[in-house]
């Protein structure tokens, strides 16, 4: 009989028992509905029927109904994650159960007491809970129940990482199932059997006994129970690195799960599924799973399910390099486990956090994560998460290049996975350490313990694994020059990484494959190596729909291809291919937005050009055109345009570095930008980039695709004659100009200027922003420019602001900018009022989230604030506020590199719209305000003049002066 069925069975039982009076069997009823539902999965309509149960045992006096009632309540509550209360319900059944003398319900409780201490990762009160259960079934002859508690037994020694000793416990239950005929419990032994292998490392002897569980659940025809089996052999098979084959067990379980209506398990099955697509490389998919085991656990309320979902995701942002939003996740993980309650889980949380905040860079942020995972570790006698915890710290203190301290974190960790015998843990610390042996120039003893880790990852089976030791093997034979090793090494990485079909480990196989190529001097065979290499991470990324941020951060976190492919094709003397290259690892994400906002894509591009699209690109730009790329301490330049080829020049010997403090370096081998306060660096900036080109700078006009630090270059102020302009990359200005005719709006105007922020404040009532006096004239003198009414004070609210956006030609903002990314601080929105006593920051900063969100019609954005040519440098260009705005559509941004003079700036914009009004193009316009403030006798010091940069097209802007 199906749970279904049983629901059907018990609904019509109760309709019986109300039509006769009959109040016992109304509560049996209940009763039972509650553990059907239960069994679905659905447990809030489990409690309410295990409340009316409890009632109406009340009601009519049965107290050991009531025990049953409560137990039952408890176990419900354990499965939402509601442990203590559970416990206080389990504890009313205990001392009912005592109360009326009934022994074998003693035992029950103390069970599911020893259950809910589990989850709560109170290992050890749970054993001696388990303990007294299994002592009254053996005084009440109860073998079954003996049975069941050395099954719960050993489940909590798995727990503490004791894994033999939770072997020796299954195996207990199975011997009693067998001996009572138990054929279920002869299941759930065989499966529980599998989970402790599992630990240990042995994973095929994992898969016999989830086999044999599996066939036990289709002999009984319990299709729950078959549901779980696939889901074990789907994470056994997932350890083997076996993928597939794991996604495929997962996908039955999920089929089995939404058969039986089960919607807890249909949750678990997602995030499994999560899982093992994080572990092919498709993030993507992982986080669509996760989220759909996030939603499940949020309508089911499993408060500690929705904890283990945000980890889930926390770890698949990581895996894309979006670490800051890996935090997140974790840490809401942490709060529920807090909040639940588990501290078994807020120790895997302090170690995810570590990791992120690790990966980030952020060492001693990470060690202090790790430290206090390890506590939780030793106080809940988890051996196997102490272990864990030394390994992360030993990483740490590695990257400290603290190498005495690193290493004997790893030895701690070593000395436990041995302890425990856990074979695959083992191996991954005897490649740890040998990461440390590499760090200290030890590459003998690196290779020992590399190999080590080969032995064992062969050894238990784990593809996957094998693979990295692989890569590990090759490297260090790549510092000892040792190539043809190295190569032998990567080609066998790659072939595991092609077996079992991660995209990941293909692509970084064929990146080290091409460096050992290159630096051995194989050029030829280097380029085909870092082609596919591109290749595949561009497959990958491609699988981003739609967020913006993982694709950026994915790009960053391995665009050393790209380089390393531009910089081989140079040393070939095909520097047409290398500009190709070069430009493949330019703004992608952008792109990718731009082709969707002007529909010449699908929803899901894979960005980049054919090598014959970008010929066609490169051989059709009608504008001087210079391509910069730096690697290390060489500047390499393309100056393209007029139809001519691309002509390459590059000089060595240069260091151009991004620094945003105020002091100036004046060696001639060493810039840094930028710089404001004098005018010193700009000489040496022009020499290094228009050096070399001189001879080609042939005209009044410049389009410079900058690189790295030269992306936060004031360009403009480097030239009196030229009007120089910056786009992200060749094809996304080709996108922006492809774009119809009828796009962008052709008049109509939104001015926003000195929005009101008095009641932005800090802790001690004190406002966080000044007002803008200036700001305010400036976009007023505008509006009689422009004939427009400016938004100013408490009427230039974010809200009112998204309100009118997306519909102008021109966008104009005045108003203070974040240091960091430059997004705009705006009036708060009136609605703050009702919710906090002081706005935050959702109700007054227009962020770079909410910029492109939109779809913008506008020909050119002013952003008059300061810092809003600010951001990550990256090889979008630079990810700030200026960048969001032509992510939404806008043809062209003009944008401010540093702080601004409030008076200097408005005397600057009146003069750039004078210019803009009477036709001439914004790029004449910034030129002529700009040397109106340079040859001016207030505001000649370039820190007035020279931070403004216009990104993207030349636009001219219509304006209805009759209006």
């Amino acid at each position: 009989m199906t749970e279904r069925s049983r629901i059907e069975y018990h609904e019509q039982q109760l309709h019986i028992a109300i039509e006769v009076g009959d109040r016992v069997g109304q509560g049996r009823a209940y009763g039972n509905l509650g553990i059907a539902y239960q069994s679905l999965g659905q447990f809030q309509q489990a409690v309410e029927y295990h409340k009316q149960c409890l009632s109406i045992a009340i009601e009519v006096g049965d107290r050991a109904g009531q025990g049953r009632a409560y137990g039952n309540l408890g176990s419900a509550y354990r499965s939402v994650g509601q442990f203590h209360q559970a416990i206080e319900y389990h504890k009313q059944y205990l001392s009912i159960a005592i109360e009326v003398g009934d022994r074998a319900a003693q035992g029950g409780a103390y069970g599911n007491l020893g259950s809910a201490y589990d989850c709560l990762g109170q290992f050890q009160q749970a054993i001696e809970y388990h303990k007294q259960c299994l002592s009254i079934a053996i005084e009440v002859g109860d073998r079954a129940g003996q049975g069941r508690a050395y099954g719960n037994l050993g489940t909590s020694y798995r727990s503490l990482g004791q894994f033999q000793q939770a072997i020796e416990y299954h195996k207990q239950h199975l011997s009693v199932a067998i001996e009572v005929g138990d054929r279920a419990g002869q299941g759930g032994a065989y499966g529980n059997l599998g989970s402790a292998y599992d630990c240990l490392g042995q994973f095929q002897q994992a898969i016999e006994y989830h086999k044999q569980c599996l066939s036990i659940a289709i002999e009984v025809g319990n299709r729950a129970g078959q549901g779980g089996a696939y889901g074990n052999l789907g994470s056994a098979y997932k350890s083997l690195g076996q993928f597939h084959q794991a996604i495929e067990y997962h996908k039955q379980h999920l089929s089995v799960a939404i058969e039986v209506g089960d919607r807890a398990g249909q949750g678990g099955a997602y995030g499994n599924l999560g899982s093992a697509y994080d572990c092919l490389g498709q993030f993507q998919q992982a986080i669509e799973y996760h989220k759909q085991c996030l939603s499940i656990a949020i309508e089911v309320g499993n408060r500690a399910g929705q904890g283990g979902a945000y980890g889930n995701l926390g770890s698949a942002y990581k895996s894309l390099g979006q670490f800051q939003q890996a935090i997140e996740y974790h840490k809401q993980c942490l709060s529920i486990a807090i909040e639940v309650g588990d501290r078994a889980g807020q120790g895997r949380a302090y170690g995810n956090l570590g990791t992120a905040y690790r990966s980030l860079g952020q060492f001693q942020q990470a060690i202090e994560y790790h430290k206090q995972h390890l506590s939780v570790a030793i106080e809940v006698g988890d051996r196997a998460g102490q272990g864990g915890a030394y390994g992360n710290l030993g990483c740490a203190y590695l990257h400290l290049e603290n190498f005495k301290q690193s290493m004997e974190h790893h030895k701690k960790s070593l000395r436990i996975t041995i302890e425990v015998g856990d074979r695959a843990g083992e191996g991954l610390v005897y490649g740890n350490i040998g990461s440390v042996y590499q760090s200290l120039g030890d590459f003998q003893g690196a290779i020992e313990h590399y190999e080590q880790s080969l032995s064992i990852a062969k050894e238990v089976g784990d593809r996957a694994r094998e693979g990295y030791a692989y890569g590990d093997l090759g490297r260090a034979y790549l510092f000892l020059e040792q190539f043809q090793q190295a190569i032998e090494y990567h080609k066998q990485q790659l072939k595991i990484a092609k077996e079992v079909a991660d995209m990941f480990l293909e692509a970084v196989s064929y990146e080290y494959l091409g460096t050992t190529l290159m630096l051995s001097g194989s050029l030829d065979e280097a380029v085909v190596h870092f082609k596919f290499s591109v290749k595949t991470f561009d497959t990958i990324r491609g699988s981003f729909i739609s967020e913006d941020a993982c694709k950026i951060s994915f790009r960053e976190h391995f665009i050393s291809s790209y380089r390393y492919l531009s910089r081989v094709l140079i040393a070939l003397q095909k520097t047409d291919e290398a500009l190709y290259a070069a430009e493949r690892g330019r703004a992608g994400a952008l792109l990718d937005a731009l082709k969707m906002k002007y529909g010449f894509t699908s929803p899901s591009p894979i960005s980049n050009e054919t090598e014959e699209d970008f010929a066609y690109i490169s051989r059709n730009i009608s504008v001087l055109t210079m391509f910069i790329a730096l690697d290390k301490e060489t500047i390499s330049l393309w100056v393209l345009g007029k139809k001519t080829n691309a002509i390459f020049r590059q000089e060595a010997g240069r260091d151009v570095r991004c620094d945003k403090s105020t002091s100036s370096t004046q060696e001639d081998e060493k810039i840094s930008i930028p710089s404001h306060e004098n005018i010193d660096w700009l000489q040496p900036l022009h020499d290094i980039v228009f050096g070399p080109i001189e001879d080609l700078l042939d005209g009044d006009e410049l389009v410079v695709v900058p690189d790295g630090a030269l992306c936060l270059a004031p360009w403009t102020a480097l030239s009196e004659t030229l009007r120089i302009r910056v786009i992200p990359s060749l094809t996304s200005l080709k996108v922006i100009r492809d774009s119809s005719s009828e796009y962008h709006s052709k008049t109509g105007a939104l001015l926003v200027g000195d929005p009101c922020l008095k009641k932005v404040t800090n802790k001690r009532d004190k406002p966080i922003y000044d007002q803008l006096e200036f700001a305010k004239k400036e976009v007023e003198m505008i509006g009689k420019l422009l004939n427009s009414q400016p938004l100013t004070g408490e009427a230039a609210t974010k809200e009112e602001v998204l309100r009118r956006i997306d519909s102008v030609a021109l966008i104009h903002t005045a108003a203070h900018g974040r240091k960091e990314t430059g997004e705009i601080a705006l009036a708060p929105n009136p609605e703050w009022q009702s919710k906090t006593c002081i706005p935050t920051e959702e109700d007054y900063m227009l962020k770079m989230s909410d910029v492109q969100a939109l779809k913008l019609r506008a020909r050119l954005v002013v952003l008059s604030c300061p810092h809003s040519g600010q951001g990550e440098v990256s090889s979008e260009g630079v990810v700030g506020m200026a960048r969001a705005f032509l992510f939404a559509g806008a043809r062209s941004v003009l944008a401010s590199l540093w702080a601004l003079d409030d008076e200097a700036t408005m005397v600057f914009m009146e003069c750039f719209y004078q210019h803009l009004r009477v036709g001439e193009s914004a790029s004449t316009a910034l030129q002529k305000a700009m040397k109106c403030l340079r040859d001016s006798d207030d505001f000649s010091a370039p820190k007035y003049w020279a931070p403004f940069v216009l990104i993207g097209d030349d636009v001219t802007i219509e304006f209805d002066v009759n209006r």
